[in-house]
């Protein structure tokens, strides 16, 4: 059996000790918005917006956007990563048996896996429509992403 680098540095670089978020801790930042206001989303949206043009404009900046959907209990998880305002890597990947919380883990862990074989990559921004899930990378005891 013949394994890809990139599974092969996937399993190296998320083993307890050598997952980014152990290295990186104090990195992460995110940005929360209040939904029940309207003129807060527009401010969210705005800020995000601004977040998003100043990653696309920096050509050591990486945009990963990663999203998960069941249908028929058949779960996908896509990233797309973009650098420099243009595509880079898109992945998607079906699964059976797994949670949607699960699947979105997955799909933010595989964009980021992608996105550390990149040169030259300074910073990276992850745009997700799951922050309950993102969150959970720091609880290794839940989900060892």
């Amino acid at each position: 059996m013949k394994f890809s680098p990139l599974f092969l540095l996937s399993i190296i670089n998320f083993l307890p000790g050598n997952r980014l978020i152990d290295v990186f801790l104090n990195c992460f930042y995110f940005h929360l918005s209040n939904k029940s206001n309207s003129q807060d989303i527009k401010c969210h949206l705005r800020h995000l917006n601004n977040i998003t043009i100043q990653a696309s404009l920096d050509s050591h900046s990486v945009v990963v956007v990663s999203d998960a959907s069941i249908k028929n209990q058949v779960v996908t998880s896509i990233s797309h990563i973009h650098s420099y305002n243009k595509p880079v890597i898109k992945t998607k990947h079906y699964t059976i048996r797994v949670t949607s919380m699960e699947a979105e883990l997955f799909a933010i862990r595989c964009g980021i896996i992608q996105v550390t074989c990149l040169p030259h990559v300074n910073q990276i921004v992850i745009i997700t429509d799951s922050m309950h899930a993102a969150k959970k990378i720091f609880d290794s005891l839940v989900h060892p992403y």
